[in-house]
């Protein structure tokens, strides 16, 4: 499988990342947040005005294609010494195929590229599956977190660490 990423500028990839969006989330984080938490927390954080509001504030999206059909994205945000990776999703009929170990590679560089020490993430805590490949990734997990985002509902996560050897 050839897997490649394409960094999302134009309205056509912030449409088809909030398509991908809605077809992960719903058939992926329903039964662990439910129903009505998906709808909102899509509206806020994975519409195309949501989208367009982050890359202003400089984080940056990519599709993720394997072939010529757009499986998933991921988000990043550069701060100060290590890269933030707010989002990373993959259809789930492509998950186990490493499309997600060879988009953190290319997390990876990106942060290299940009002299940074760690990538940080958050997962929900009952993503069990997600929290399981970030330890087979290198990632360490620093503890829980919780956000309350509004309407009554919170991110109940852990954050997670991996740090990079500069060297």
């Amino acid at each position: 499988m050839t897997t490649t990423f394409k960094k999302v500028f134009k309205d056509k990839g912030f449409l088809l990342t909030q398509t991908l969006a809605h077809q992960i989330w719903t058939q992926h984080y329903t039964p662990i947040i439910g129903a009505n938490q998906v709808a909102y927390m899509l509206e806020k954080f994975q519409s195309v005005e949501a989208m367009q509001k982050q890359v202003a504030e400089g984080y940056e999206y990519y599709l993720v294609y394997e072939q010529e059909r757009a499986v998933g994205y991921f988000s990043f945000l550069p701060e100060k010494e290590g890269l933030f990776l707010s989002k990373i999703y993959v259809l789930a009929e492509m998950r186990g195929k490493g499309i997600g170990r060879r988009a953190m590679e290319f997390i990876t560089e990106q942060a290299i590229k940009r002299g940074l020490n760690s990538i940080r993430l958050t997962v929900n805590k009952y993503n069990t599956k997600s929290i399981d490949a970030y330890y087979k990734m290198g990632f360490e997990n620093m503890g829980p977190v919780v956000f309350d985002i509004g309407q009554g509902y919170i991110m109940d996560d852990y954050e997670m660490l991996k740090r990079l050897n500069l060297a």
